[in-house]
Protein backbone atom coordinates (compact mmCIF):
# COMPACT_ATOMS: atom_id res chain seq x y z
CA UNK A 1 0.00 0.00 0.00
CA UNK A 2 2.70 2.65 0.71
CA UNK A 3 5.02 1.26 -2.33
CA UNK A 4 2.00 2.22 -4.33
CA UNK A 5 1.47 5.55 -2.30
CA UNK A 6 4.55 6.78 -2.95
CA UNK A 7 5.11 5.45 -6.55
CA UNK A 8 2.03 7.48 -7.56
CA UNK A 9 3.45 10.83 -5.78
CA UNK A 10 6.62 10.38 -7.37
CA UNK A 11 5.23 9.60 -10.75
CA UNK A 12 2.57 12.48 -10.14
CA UNK A 13 6.27 14.79 -9.15
CA UNK A 14 7.56 13.57 -12.68
CA UNK A 15 4.83 14.93 -14.73
CA UNK A 16 3.85 18.38 -12.92
CA UNK A 17 8.08 18.70 -13.26
CA UNK A 18 8.65 17.83 -16.54
CA UNK A 19 9.64 20.44 -19.46
CA UNK A 20 8.47 21.31 -22.69
CA UNK A 21 11.06 21.35 -25.04
CA UNK A 22 10.29 22.37 -29.29
CA UNK A 23 13.17 22.45 -31.57
CA UNK A 24 13.63 24.67 -35.04
CA UNK A 25 15.50 23.76 -37.73
CA UNK A 26 16.57 26.38 -40.17
CA UNK A 27 18.32 25.33 -43.70
CA UNK A 28 19.55 28.58 -45.31
CA UNK A 29 21.83 28.20 -48.73
CA UNK A 30 25.03 29.65 -48.59
CA UNK A 31 26.47 31.65 -52.17
CA UNK A 32 28.73 29.22 -52.52
CA UNK A 33 26.26 26.61 -52.81
CA UNK A 34 26.73 24.55 -49.74
CA UNK A 35 23.56 24.15 -47.16
CA UNK A 36 23.93 25.18 -43.36
CA UNK A 37 21.22 23.91 -41.09
CA UNK A 38 20.82 25.17 -37.96
CA UNK A 39 18.87 24.04 -35.02
CA UNK A 40 17.08 25.89 -31.88
CA UNK A 41 15.94 24.08 -28.91
CA UNK A 42 13.92 26.28 -26.63
CA UNK A 43 12.57 24.86 -23.11
CA UNK A 44 9.49 26.03 -21.25
CA UNK A 45 8.27 24.89 -17.83
CA UNK A 46 9.93 24.94 -14.59
CA UNK A 47 13.14 24.35 -15.88
CA UNK A 48 13.78 21.04 -13.71
CA UNK A 49 16.55 18.83 -15.62
CA UNK A 50 14.67 15.13 -16.02
CA UNK A 51 17.94 13.34 -15.46
CA UNK A 52 17.36 14.67 -11.52
CA UNK A 53 14.36 13.86 -12.05
CA UNK A 54 15.33 10.20 -13.33
CA UNK A 55 17.81 9.78 -10.36
CA UNK A 56 15.73 10.86 -7.59
CA UNK A 57 13.36 8.43 -9.60
CA UNK A 58 15.84 5.82 -9.11
CA UNK A 59 16.78 6.62 -5.67
CA UNK A 60 13.20 6.95 -4.17
CA UNK A 61 12.10 3.09 -5.82
CA UNK A 62 15.27 1.55 -4.01
CA UNK A 63 14.26 3.57 -0.56
CA UNK A 64 10.76 1.88 -1.60
CA UNK A 65 12.27 -1.88 -2.44
CA UNK A 66 14.20 -1.72 0.43
CA UNK A 67 11.39 -0.35 3.32
CA UNK A 68 8.79 -3.20 1.53
CA UNK A 69 11.76 -6.07 2.25
CA UNK A 70 12.23 -4.87 6.22
CA UNK A 71 8.16 -4.51 6.04
CA UNK A 72 8.21 -7.89 4.87
CA UNK A 73 11.09 -9.57 6.90
CA UNK A 74 9.55 -7.66 9.91
CA UNK A 75 6.33 -9.15 9.01
CA UNK A 76 8.04 -12.68 8.34
CA UNK A 77 9.80 -13.01 12.08
CA UNK A 78 6.30 -11.93 13.66
CA UNK A 79 4.97 -14.47 12.49
CA UNK A 80 7.30 -16.76 13.21
CA UNK A 81 7.14 -15.46 16.95
CA UNK A 82 3.22 -15.87 16.80
CA UNK A 83 3.56 -19.60 15.26
CA UNK A 84 5.94 -20.34 18.45
CA UNK A 85 3.90 -19.12 20.62
CA UNK A 86 0.48 -20.64 19.32
CA UNK A 87 2.71 -24.27 19.46
CA UNK A 88 3.86 -23.30 23.33
CA UNK A 89 0.24 -22.92 23.84
CA UNK A 90 -0.83 -25.82 22.37
CA UNK A 91 1.66 -27.92 24.42
CA UNK A 92 0.65 -26.17 27.79
CA UNK A 93 -2.88 -26.87 26.57
CA UNK A 94 -1.91 -30.54 26.20
CA UNK A 95 0.01 -31.15 29.34
CA UNK A 96 -2.98 -29.12 31.22
CA UNK A 97 -5.63 -32.09 29.76
CA UNK A 98 -3.52 -34.54 30.66
CA UNK A 99 -2.81 -33.29 33.87
CA UNK A 100 -6.93 -32.63 34.33
CA UNK A 101 -7.71 -35.95 33.10
CA UNK A 102 -5.48 -37.65 35.87
CA UNK A 103 -6.38 -35.47 38.72
CA UNK A 104 -9.91 -36.48 37.84
CA UNK A 105 -9.55 -39.90 37.77
CA UNK A 106 -7.70 -39.50 41.01
CA UNK A 107 -10.93 -37.80 41.92
CA UNK A 108 -12.97 -40.54 40.58
CA UNK A 109 -11.06 -43.23 42.63
CA UNK A 110 -11.86 -41.44 45.59
CA UNK A 111 -15.09 -40.82 45.30
CA UNK A 112 -15.50 -44.93 44.72
CA UNK A 113 -13.73 -45.78 48.16
CA UNK A 114 -15.91 -42.86 50.07
CA UNK A 115 -18.71 -44.74 48.42
CA UNK A 116 -17.71 -47.88 48.96
CA UNK A 117 -16.62 -47.13 52.41
CA UNK A 118 -19.54 -45.36 53.15
CA UNK A 119 -22.41 -47.86 51.90
CA UNK A 120 -20.47 -50.29 54.10
CA UNK A 121 -21.16 -48.07 57.07
CA UNK A 122 -24.38 -47.66 56.04
CA UNK A 123 -25.14 -51.89 55.97
CA UNK A 124 -23.49 -51.92 59.62
CA UNK A 125 -25.94 -49.37 60.70
CA UNK A 126 -28.89 -50.66 59.28
CA UNK A 127 -27.52 -54.61 60.81
CA UNK A 128 -27.14 -52.44 64.03
CA UNK A 129 -30.61 -51.05 63.81
CA UNK A 130 -32.58 -54.62 62.87
CA UNK A 131 -30.43 -55.98 65.40
CA UNK A 132 -31.66 -53.33 68.28
CA UNK A 133 -35.85 -53.17 66.62
CA UNK A 134 -35.03 -57.19 66.83
CA UNK A 135 -34.48 -57.06 70.78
Amino acid sequence: MKKNFLSGLMIAALVVSCTKSTSKTETVENPDGSVTTTTTVSESGLGVDTAKINDVKEKTESRIDAAGEKIDNIAEDAKSKMDATADKTKENLQKAEQDIKTEANKVGKDVKDAATKGAGKVEEGAKKLREDLDR
